[in-house]
């Protein structure tokens, strides 16, 4: 009988052991945050149509929850030519999208632009439609969405100069935009970026492309270098159809 109770208590005792154990291990697992943040400070040199040199900045945030991703992008900068201020300009954009299976999803997203001094006052579009990730793993990252949409440019008649790549008309149009984007983690501490808008309406075709590499420096901090490029297919006599950003950033990871 006592040899009974004996092996009765080594059973309960090994089984409160193994219950201990799991819950440590379960407490040990490492929910990642639903948020993402990055921010950005840089320097840019700007060559085509214009010369000039500017400092930029830039807050982007990225929220995920279920089927929902929301992120939200922020640009500002101010440019110089010979020591004047030439340039303060705002750039931001909001995108929300549900998954619909493990490839597709629907997006929404808005893209505008408010400028003191340039040829534009204000730039907005807007488009809704459909996302599909080509692939989509820790190391890459590779989607593309198509969608119709919505255009409004209006212009600052009394700062258009000879080399802005633009027409003196407000623009109220429909458009169908096309996006690729992704990133490819090369090496742990190395990442390559890539995003090109298409959008095409009655008044103009653009093609908006940027190729980034980061660097992480520490876990939190990274050196950005990136090349930026717009076209357009309709532009006045004489100016070239392309402009181009270079731009080197430090960028702090939340």
């Amino acid at each position: 009988m006592s040899k009974f109770w004996l092996l009765s208590i080594s059973l309960l005792l090994a089984h409160a052991v193994y219950a201990k154990e799991e819950a440590n291990a379960v407490q040990e697992i490492d929910i990642p945050s639903p948020w993402d943040t990055q921010v950005e400070f840089g320097y840019q040199a700007h060559s085509g149509n214009t010369t000039s040199e500017s400092l930029n900045s830039r807050l982007r945030t990225e929220y995920t929850s279920g089927r929902y991703r929301t992120n939200a992008d922020f640009k500002f900068y101010r440019l110089e030519k010979n020591g004047k201020e030439t340039k303060r300009q705002s750039t931001y954009s909001l995108q929300s999208d549900y998954k619909l299976g493990n490839d597709t999803y629907l997006y929404s997203s808005l893209k505008g632009m408010d400028s003191q001094y340039t040829a534009y006052f204000k730039d907005y579009t807007v488009s809704g439609g459909l996302g599909y990730q080509v692939a989509n793993s820790s190391d890459l990252l590779l989607e593309v969405e198509l969608g119709p949409g919505y255009r409004y440019q209006e212009p600052n008649l009394d700062e258009i100069d000879d080399d802005d790549i633009i027409f003196p008309d407000v623009v109220k149009e429909s458009i169908f935009r096309t996006n690729i984007r992704g990133h490819w983690k090369i090496l742990d501490n190395l990442k390559l970026g890539i995003d090109v808008t298409h959008i095409t309406g009655e008044s103009n075709s653009m093609w908006d492309s940027d190729i980034s590499v980061t660097n992480n420096i520490t876990e939190d901090i990274a050196l950005k270098i990136s090349q930026s490029k717009q076209y357009h297919d309709k532009v006045p006599e004489g100016l070239s159809k392309s402009d181009s950003i270079f731009a080197i950033s430090l960028l702090f990871i939340f």
